[in-house]
């Protein structure tokens, strides 16, 4: 089983899938896949952008199994071809074998030990903050109730994590001689500042709100420029900051206590740049109990619970359209995005196995 694994997954790393630069299309690893899934009715999309996916159906299931294709940029700190898997001692090494075309790998596996109801989407667009594939896929009437979610999780399920927000502000001045009266409340660099101070206060006293082993809220000021020189008044300011909140807390009135902090007469502009739910989604007050759901789904299919985590992923997606959603996949977190990215062998098999044996359950 092993051995089949490992030549899928030599296969899948061969091919060059780095989000960016998004230069995907519907050839290439996606031909690969249909070759190893015969029996199964295969659609490929083009969503646009380099975001292609993949729907591979086999009888009537109910259940869908989900893992992006896409990978980061790989660097010069790799010690070897990025694209060439190496396996070494009780590891494989690959751009993408931990994050996470290990588990695409196993999948292809388990399809071929088997002859059940399956359904594989394989997506190419997660790297890229830019769901087209899974929002393109969610928005069909696609039958589907479970999904289950592959990124590197030690093969564990995780049924909850953190929401992720990105937002921009811009603060308006008055340009001036830095000596003026008025310097303090007219330059647009105070009042983000001031807007600062406030927010980090404010999250400071959400540390005592808990979530299925999370802990408050999670809050960066990622960048803040503007003004000319030392003795202008700032007449034009910007901050990048981002959140992830709770599944218990709510998205839109986080965004609504944060903008109220800012001089309403220096703020020029508030604009979320990008959004991704908490997991368990949907109304906060059921979050529990939709953290429950997916419990007893993972209980069901004889999987291990694991910790919930702090990073984001698109299981949530589909926990906001309604689904029982969790994540689960081999490799450790700790190894995605690094230079020689690796996966454990053991991993891979503990995951093609529990696959092939909930695919024959």
């Amino acid at each position: 089983m092993l051995s089949k694994t490992l030549k899928h997954l030599e296969a899948l790393v061969s091919f060059d899938t780095r989000n960016p630069p998004r230069e995907i299309g519907t050839g290439g690893i996606f031909d690969y896949l249909r070759e190893q899934l015969p029996g199964f009715e295969v659609r490929v999309t083009d969503h646009g952008a380099g975001a292609v996916s993949m729907l591979a159906v086999r009888g009537n299931p109910k259940r869908l199994f989900n893992v992006h294709l896409d990978t980061v940029p790989s660097s010069e700190a790799w010690s070897a071809d990025p694209h060439v898997l190496r396996v070494e001692g009780d590891r494989a090494i690959g751009l993408g074998a931990c994050d996470i075309k290990g588990a695409a790998a196993g999948l292809v596996t388990a399809a071929s030990m088997t002859t059940g109801d399956a359904a594989f989407l394989f997506s190419t667009d997660e790297e890229a903050n830019d769901a087209r594939c899974i929002a393109g896929f969610l928005g069909t009437d696609h039958g589907f109730d479970e999904a289950i979610i592959a990124e590197p999780t030690r093969c564990e399920a995780v049924l909850a994590h953190r929401g992720i927000s990105a937002v921009r502000m811009a603060f308006k001045g008055q340009a001036g001689h830095a000596s003026a009266e008025n310097a303090l409340s007219l330059s647009a660099l105070h009042n983000a500042m001031r807007w600062g101070v406030s927010a980090l206060d404010h999250v400071e006293a959400q540390k005592h709100l808990r979530f299925g082993g999370l802990t408050g809220l999670r809050f960066n000021i990622g960048k803040v420029e503007g003004g000319i020189k030392a003795n202008m008044i700032a007449p034009s300011a910007e901050v990048r900051f981002g959140f992830r909140p709770l599944p218990s807390q709510d998205i839109d009135a986080l965004h609504a206590s944060l903008r109220d902090m800012a001089n309403p007469d220096a703020l020029a502009e508030y604009e979320e740049t990008f959004r991704g739910p908490s997991l368990p989604s949907g109304d906060v007050s059921r979050a529990e109990e939709r953290r429950l759901a997916a419990r007893d789904l993972a209980d069901e299919l004889g999987l291990p619970i694991g910790n919930a985590v702090d990073f984001w992923t698109e299981a949530s997606l589909f926990s906001a359209a309604g689904m029982t959603a969790f994540v689960y996949g081999p490799g450790d977190i700790a190894q995605a995005h690094t230079a020689d990215e690796w996966v454990e062998l053991q991993q891979l098999q503990r995951y093609t196995e529990s696959i092939v044996r909930i695919l024959n359950s």
